[in-house]
């Protein structure tokens, strides 16, 4: 084999190799499988532990869980108004419970006269009281339960309650009914106001407590008109004191027919003033020959007394029945 030949085999042999070398590299590359770099590469993410539920995305989780927290705050100020609501309930049923029963026992509340018969027998006078006087009513008439004085001195007709006379009085165990006589003319409802914020006057002089009625005195010879009655009623009643009259309610009277039309005019005199009549009179008794009782008086009206004798010979003083509704009304002891 010549040199020349042995080189050419040689060449072919050489590249041969080659090609194999490069076959077998090219094919090694593409079917090895690709590797990543793991210092570079971010770790893989575990997969959650409940497969099975849905995560909702972060900001609905941010809003759930800030509804969440807020639901119990919600349910507590629904309590708190729930219970206020409650208690404010309970505390007016309370309030009416105790004005239902302070009214209850005001109802039941024992009243003076509650002790007493269904008439009590009783006086008036314009004279002085005096233990003596008192030795003088009891000797020759009875036990008064009601005594009729006057307010203010009226000189030469009445003599005026005083602190003292009252304390005599009480002692006794009576009831007084104050008297006002200070006028001649019942006309005119200015006459009516100005004379009763004179009674209202004197008789807070002496302190008579509230609640006690105050009589005005119209006296048969008087002049008399509705207006006046208006005026005196009116007046007292808008006053810590309560409204009387006192005169000759015979239906043949002025005083009789201005008192019906003072009633119309306004409904509550019927309903709300006292009556103590002067008719009719059928002559002074000892309180154990009293009559029965049965004065004269319009009808509907709250004819409550009746001074049915007058002008006794001894002891100056009148004679009278009562209704013992009146004494509740009256200056007790």
């Amino acid at each position: 084999m010549t040199e020349k030949i042995f080189n050419i085999l040689l060449s072919v042999i050489i590249g041969f190799l080659l090609s194999c070398a490069v076959f077998f590299y090219i094919t090694e590359d593409n079917t090895k499988p690709a590797t990543s770099n793991p210092t570079s590469e971010a770790p893989t993410t575990p997969p959650p532990s409940n497969t099975g539920k849905k995560e909702p995305p972060a900001n609905n989780q941010e809003q759930q869980n800030q509804e969440n927290n807020n639901e119990p705050a919600k349910q507590t100020d629904s309590e708190k108004q729930s219970e206020k609501d409650k208690q404010n309930e309970e505390d007016k049923q309370k309030e009416e419970e105790k004005q239902n029963n302070e009214k209850q026992n005001n109802n039941d509340k024992a009243k003076p006269s509650d002790e007493l018969p269904e008439f009590v027998w009783g006086i008036d006078s314009a004279s002085e009281t005096t233990k003596d006087f008192y030795a003088c009513v009891k000797e020759n008439f009875g036990d008064p339960v009601v005594f009729g004085r006057y307010l203010g001195e009226r000189e030469g007709i009445s003599v005026g309650l005083t602190a003292e006379q009252v304390e005599i009085i009480h002692a006794e165990g009576d009831f007084i009914l104050p008297i006002y006589n200070h006028f001649n003319e019942a006309t005119g409802y200015d006459n009516g106001v100005a004379h009763a914020k004179e009674a209202i006057k004197l008789a807070g002089d002496i302190s008579i407590p509230e609640g006690v009625a105050i009589f005005a005195d119209i006296e048969p010879t008087y002049p008399v008109d509705s207006e006046f009655i208006k005026g005196w009623f009116e007046t007292i009643d808008g006053s810590s004191y309560k409204s009387g009259i006192y005169g000759v309610f015979d239906p043949e009277q002025a005083l009789f027919k201005a008192y019906q039309e003072a009633g119309k005019s306004n409904g509550a005199i019927l309903e709300q003033n006292y009556i103590w009549t002067a008719a009719p009179s059928v002559g002074i008794t000892a309180e154990t020959k009293a009559p029965k009782y049965n004065p004269n008086a319009p009808e509907g009206s709250l004819a409550w007394g009746w001074q049915y004798g007058l002008d006794s010979e001894s002891c100056n003083i009148d004679t009278n029945l009562f209704k013992r509704e009146l004494v509740d009304v009256l200056w007790r002891p």
